[in-house]
């Protein structure tokens, strides 16, 4: 069992917690993800590392929720436990070598992209942040994003704080402009990270993508993250889960994936909704 230290909400459907896992809080590294049960009858969900504190013994996990699980897993309060706590899981982030980084993350993506930016930025490399949200009433980690970053850009879709426009209209203009980074990584929805890279690649630069969006049981066995790749004039294929979940931008087929992963939206809003059925009036 593994006891919730500390919980508070981000935005109205997006919360953060800690949780007492010394074993992953000593192994993990940022862009991999651990694998959480709730309960006993809870299904397995994967879940990206948004911090550790090794001396403390604790990980962060940051959530939005959008499903059955992840509602059951809100309910759960301060000093309550959660049944399983797998990882550290996937491949890190690759950092080495990378001098001059571009971080653009989307939404709750943002989770994931925080603590990547703020590795490269420990390792004194100058960051780049770009982070958009749809409105102010959503957007999370401001403060932690202007910490780590040498430049940081927030958009909002509506105006509503920041500049207005999504994450790419930035990028272009910093690109345009010179400006040249020894690496992209985009973080976020399927269809904000493939017009990412399609803005990066008339400049050249290498593009990461995180494919954590498409992640389902965090194995492989379920095949929900199959991805295909385009590399040397064959398409190869790879999980998201197991073999990444970064992969070279330019080598993903979004279409595809963003096809994929639509598949399930309607089975998980059923879900969703008889979970929020059965916890109407328990609080």
């Amino acid at each position: 069992m593994y006891k919730i230290v500390s919980k508070k909400p981000l935005n109205a459907t997006v919360t953060q917690m800690e949780i007492d896992a010394p074993l992953v809080a000593k192994k993990a590294k940022p862009g991999q993800f651990v694998i959480l049960r709730v309960d006993e009858e809870g299904e397995r969900i994967p879940l990206t590392v948004a911090g550790t504190n090794p001396e403390k013994g604790t990980v962060k996990i940051i959530f939005q929720i959008v499903g059955a699980t992840t509602e059951r897993l809100n309910h759960k309060n301060e000093g309550e436990f959660l049944q399983d706590f797998v990882g550290p899981l996937g491949v890190a982030t690759h950092t080495e070598g990378i001098k001059k980084v571009c971080i653009v993350g989307g939404g709750v993506g943002c989770a994931i992209a925080m603590p990547v930016a703020q590795e490269f930025h420990r390792l004194g490399a100058d960051v780049t942040s770009i982070i958009g949200f749809r409105s102010k009433d959503i957007v999370i980690l401001e403060e932690e994003f202007n910490e780590c970053s040498n430049k940081m850009v927030l958009m909002c879709d509506d105006g509503s704080y920041g500049r207005q426009g999504n994450v790419t209209l930035p990028l272009k203009e910093m690109l345009e402009a010179g400006e040249k980074f020894d690496q992209i990584i985009t973080i976020g929805p399927l269809i904000m990270m493939k017009f990412v890279v399609e803005t990066a690649k008339p400049f050249n630069i290498p593009v990461s993508v995180s494919m954590n969006p498409i992640m389902i049981d965090g194995t492989g066995m379920c095949g929900c993250c199959r991805l295909t790749l385009h590399q040397d004039g064959k398409n190869v294929t790879k999980f998201a889960c197991v073999d990444g979940p970064d992969f070279n931008g330019y080598e993903v087929d979004f279409d595809e994936a963003m096809s994929r992963n639509r598949m399930y939206m309607d089975f998980e809003r059923h879900a969703y909704e008889e979970t929020c059925n059965l916890f109407k009036g328990v609080e």
